[in-house]
């Protein structure tokens, strides 16, 4: 039997505002090779929901660069997995741009190219989107000084789990220290993200 738990916004942004402009040593960085952006989005997802979704092919997941779901790091497989997804994981559902909060997903498309980039809310400054973004590596970015043909929002609903837990892998991930379902750290030892995505008591400097 599943269970839906919130996803954890505060939690995504904080690790979006820590690592927009730098590397986790715990996930490979696909720069050169595709594109950074799915991973990094995908990232951010896992610190707000802790809970992947190991299925083959077409689950969400990464254990290595060698060992990760489609979705982990293709914006085609990243969409399809969240707008279907009824098992383990994250979920979600096409929405409308003023639908959309903090921790949300875009993705922007070329006439020439479909969908080519991924990008995470992370505010709202009057009528434009603020975002968090790799590869062309960004926070508090607006929305409109990007060059796209269209766009689709992805609002986040819930989380799936197989059962309920009040484990937490959010300091392990946002640490840089292992990508884990939460087995080692008591959730009274996760720092609560405020408003501005600020971890507080984070374990290491934030990343320039």
């Amino acid at each position: 039997m599943l269970v839906i738990r919130q996803y954890e916004r505060e939690k995504a942004l904080a690790y979006a505002k820590r690592y927009a402009f730098s590397q986790n040593p715990i996930f490979g960085n696909f720069r050169g090779i595709g594109g950074n952006c799915t991973n990094f989005v995908s990232q951010c997802l896992y610190a707000g929901s802790c809970q992947m979704n190991y299925t083959k092919t077409f689950g969400w997941y990464y254990i290595s660069m060698e060992e990760r779901a489609p979705a982990w790091t293709g914006v085609e497989y990243f969409y399809n997995f969240l707008t279907e997804n009824n098992g383990l994981g994250p979920f979600g559902r096409v929405a409308e741009a003023d639908e959309c909060e903090i921790g949300d997903v875009i993705q922007l498309g070329r006439n020439e190219d479909g969908y080519y980039h991924t990008l995470l809310i992370v505010g709202f400054e009057g009528d434009d989107i603020l975002v968090a973004a790799q590869t062309d590596d960004a926070f508090n970015r607006p929305l409109s000084s990007y060059d796209y043909d269209y766009s689709r929002f992805i609002k986040i609903v819930g989380v799936r789990f197989a059962v309920p837990s009040s484990l937490d892998c959010f300091l392990s991930v946002y640490d840089g220290i292992a990508i884990i379902q939460g087995a080692d750290y008591n959730a009274a030892e996760v720092p609560q993200p405020n408003a501005n995505g600020d971890a507080a008591n984070p374990g290491s400097p934030e990343g320039a």
